[in-house]
């Protein structure tokens, strides 16, 4: 679960809903001080970025009843969907092979989820989805496992189907 409406607290401090606050407060201190902006200085803004991810779910996940109820949201969550998602891209974040006409982006078990060009015009043809939206999500499998992966489709990319 990457960002499927938002982030996975869990995932941004590397831990899993079983570990407890001491072991939460470990992995929090230890990312803390990899991505604090005084120790990096002016040199990444994505850095500073990444500590304020940190910095939130940590104060979460640290007080039992933010936690719990974050939990009971997550589990609610999990339990609407029908399949694993692991994360949600944008088509920018996939490769594109202008040869193959695919797109593709690699699945943490060393498969690939792909996009078409066919795939990307035929569902363009066939959205029934109101036109003033200002993005659409294609669901992709893994060819080697059973997750999937929400794929960001915007309209400026909906125009820029042909490679």
């Amino acid at each position: 679960m990457c960002e499927a409406g938002e982030k996975d607290l869990y995932a941004v401090l590397g831990a899993s809903p079983s570990d407890s606050v001491q072991q939460l407060r470990h992995r929090y201190q230890k990312l803390a001080l990899q991505c604090h902006p005084d120790h990096l200085g002016d040199v990444c803004d994505s850095g500073a970025e990444m500590f304020l991810e940190i910095d939130a779910a940590w104060k979460i996940l640290c007080e039992h009843d933010a936690r719990s109820q974050y939990d009971q949201q997550r589990r609610a969550r999990e339990l609407k969907q029908d399949w694993p998602v692991d994360c949600l891209i944008s088509l920018e974040d996939m490769t594109c092979d202008p040869g193959e006409c695919v797109y593709t982006y690699c699945c943490r078990c060393g498969g690939h989820f792909s996009l078409t060009e066919e795939e990307m015009k035929w569902r363009q043809e066939n959205d029934d989805e109101d036109k003033t939206n200002e993005s659409q999500h294609v669901v992709l499998c893994c060819d080697t496992c059973s997750l999937s992966i929400y794929v960001k489709l915007s309209l400026t990319n909906k125009n820029k189907v042909s490679m």
